[in-house]
C-alpha cells in the first residue's frame, strides 16, 4: 500500500525500503550484477524511469523522462544496456507504443545513467510489448502488431536487421493492462524461444529453435486451454529446458505448474480445493455468429451442467460483457460461468468488436462505436443461440461489469424487452463525469473510443446511460465497490 519496493532476505528476516516514501513504484528490475535496480516511478502526475542501488542506501536518479507512461524496464545481459517501453496521451498501450534502448554509463560517483536513446520499433498505431535481451547477448526480442496481429519479432543487435518470427494470423501479446505480463521467454543457451499463442481465447505452448528456424507445438496437456506467464529454465537433471507456467482450463482451476518434454507436467500449487470431479464443469467451446451489419463475432459458450434441469426445456442464457473494453474472454479457468452452468444456466462470454485475441482490425472496430457494436453483438449472440435451440428466449439476462455494466445499461436502453434483466457491477453511466474522475492510466481513453472532448459532447451524451435511464423497462440491479478508482462510486450512485 506504501507504494515503496523493499528488499526482502531469502533466507529470512526483516523487509527494508530501498525507495523513498513517495510516489508509488512498478516493474522493479535487477541489473545482472545485483547492484542496481530501475524501476517506473510515478509521482504527481509524472512518470519516470528511475534507478537505484540495491541497497537502499542512495537516493534515486531519474534515468528517463519525458513521456507520459513508461513500462517493462529490460536491461541487456552485459548491463551495459536498455531497453523499455514507452508511451504518451491520449494512447493506450495498445493503441500505439515504442520500443527505445539507452547505453548504460556510470558518472563520477558510479552510478548509471542512459546516453545514446534510440528507437527501435514502435509508433503511434503500433503497440509493442515485452521487450527481452536473450541471455547470450545477440538479441532483442519483442512483441509487435505491426501487420495487424501481435507477433514476436528478433532484433539482431550486431547487424541491426528486425527479422519476424511468428508470421501466423493469431495473437502472441496481450493488452498491456499491468506491469510485468510476458507471453514468451529465452532459453538459458539462447538457443530456443517458448511462446504462447492466442487462438480464439485457447492457448497454445510453441517452440521455436533460433538456430534452424523450425517451430512446433509441444504436447502439453490438453486440459490446459489457457497459459500466462511464461518462465524458462535449465532442467538440472536432464539437458532440456523447463518451463513454469500459470495454467487453468474450462474444468481444471488454476495451476503453478513446470513442463518438460522428459517429465511432462508437474503440479506445484493449486489455487483452490479442486474437490469436485471435472465433469461437474462445463466445457467452453470457441463459437462465432454475424454481428447485425454481417461480419463475424466471437465468443465462447459454456453448456448448463447440472442434470437436475435436463428435458424441462431450453435453458435460460447469461451473456457476459467483459470490462475492457480490449480485454477478452479466454478459454482459462471461469469460475463466474462455472457458478451459473451448474445451476442450469447457459452462459456465452462475448468476446464483442473492441476485444482483442482476433487482429489489430478486430478491436479496432469499437473505435467510436462504444455503445454500439459490443451491444449489438451481445444481442446478436443471444438471438444466435436461441435460433440454434441453445437458449430460451424468454429467459435472456445480460451481466458485465466496469465497460461491461456499461454495455448492460445500453442494452436495456436500446433493446427495451430483450434481455429479462441486467446485473451491472460497478458500470459507466456518464462519460463525461469518467473522463474527470478516473485514474491517469486511462484518463485519456474515451478519446479513442469516443472522441476528444469538447468536439465529441454529443457523442459523450448520447453514450451516457445516465441521460436515458427512462428507456430501461426490464429488472436491473447495480453493484459498485467503495473506493473504485477506474470506476468511481459516484457513477453507479448517479
Amino acid at each position: 500500500e506504501s507504494g515503496r519496493i523493499y528488499r526482502q532476505p531469502l533466507e529470512g528476516g526483516e523487509m527494508r525500503p530501498v525507495t523513498p516514501g513517495f510516489g508509488s513504484c512498478a516493474s522493479p528490475t535487477l541489473s545482472p550484477d545485483g547492484n542496481w535496480l530501475v524501476f517506473v516511478h510515478t509521482y504527481e502526475g509524472k512518470d519516470c524511469l528511475a534507478v537505484v542501488d540495491a541497497q537502499g542506501k542512495q537516493w534515486p536518479i531519474k534515468l528517463v523522462e519525458g513521456d507520459d507512461f513508461y513500462m517493462q524496464p529490460c536491461w541487456h545481459p552485459s548491463g551495459k544496456m536498455l531497453a523499455w517501453i514507452a508511451w504518451n496521451f491520449p494512447n493506450m498501450p495498445w493503441d500505439g507504443t515504442v520500443l527505445r534502448v539507452g547505453r548504460i554509463e556510470p558518472d563520477h560517483n558510479g552510478s548509471p545513467r542512459i546516453k545514446d536513446i534510440i528507437t527501435l520499433a514502435g509508433d503511434e498505431r503500433t503497440s509493442i510489448f515485452q521487450p527481452r535481451f536473450s541471455p547470450d547477448g545477440r538479441t532483442l526480442a519483442y512483441v509487435s502488431d505491426a501487420n495487424g496481429w501481435w507477433q514476436i519479432y528478433l532484433y539482431d543487435l550486431e547487424s541491426m536487421r528486425h527479422q519476424l518470427l511468428t508470421p501466423e494470423e493469431a495473437d502472441h501479446g496481450l493488452p498491456a493492462w499491468i506491469q510485468g505480463m510476458r507471453t514468451y521467454g529465452f532459453s538459458p543457451d539462447s538457443k530456443c524461444l517458448y511462446y504462447l499463442r492466442n487462438v480464439q481465447g485457447f492457448s497454445e505452448l510453441w517452440q521455436a529453435d533460433l538456430t534452424t528456424g523450425e517451430k512446433r507445438p509441444l504436447p502439453i496437456d490438453e486440459d490446459y486451454t489457457w497459459m500466462e506467464q511464461i518462465a524458462v529454465a535449465q532442467n538440472p537433471s536432464v539437458r532440456e529446458h523447463r518451463l513454469a507456467l500459470l495454467a487453468s482450463g474450462s474444468r481444471v482451476p488454476p495451476r503453478l505448474i513446470t513442463f518438460t518434454l522428459s517429465e511432462g507436467v508437474r503440479v506445484w500449487r493449486r489455487s483452490m480445493a479442486e474437490d469436485l470431479p471435472p465433469e461437474e464443469y462445463s466445457n467452453a467451446q470457441a463459437i462465432s455468429w454475424q454481428g447485425m451489419d454481417g461480419n463475424p463475432v466471437y465468443g465462447l459458450y459454456y453448456p448448463p451442467t447440472n442434470p437436475r434441469f435436463e428435458g424441462i426445456g431450453k435453458p435460460p442464457l447469461i451473456v457476459l460483457a467483459h470490462g475492457g473494453p480490449p480485454s477478452q474472454r479466454r478459454a482459462g479457468f471461469n469460475s463466474q460461468a462455472q457458478f451459473f452452468t451448474s445451476r442450469g444456466y447457459a452462459v456465452l462470454d462475448v468476446n464483442y468488436r473492441g476485444s482483442t485475441g482476433y487482429g489489430r482490425a478486430y478491436w479496432e472496430a469499437l473505435k467510436g462505436n462504444w455503445g454500439i457494436y459490443d451491444v449489438q453483438d451481445a444481442v446478436s449472440g443471444a438471438s444466435s443461440l436461441v435460433e440454434k435451440g441453445l437458449a430460451d428466449a424468454k429467459k435472456l439476462v445480460i451481466m458485465g461489469g466496469s465497460a461491461g455494466g456499461f454495455t448492460v445499461l445500453k442494452a436495456l436502453e436500446d433493446y427495451p424487452g430483450f434481455f429479462k434483466a441486467g446485473v451491472c457491477l460497478y458500470g459507466v453511466t456518464n462519460q463525461f463525469t469518467l473522463a474527470e474522475e478516473t485514474h491517469k492510466f486511462e484518463s485519456r481513453y474515451l478519446d479513442s473510443l469516443l472522441g476528444p472532448l469538447p468536439q465529441a459532447s454529443e457523442l459523450y451524451r448520447e453514450r451516457s446511460p445516465l441521460f436515458f435511464a427512462d428507456k430501461i423497462r426490464d429488472a436491473v440491479i447495480l453493484f459498485q465497490g467503495e473506493n473504485d478508482q477506474v470506476v468511481p462510486r459516484s457513477q453507479s450512485d448517479a
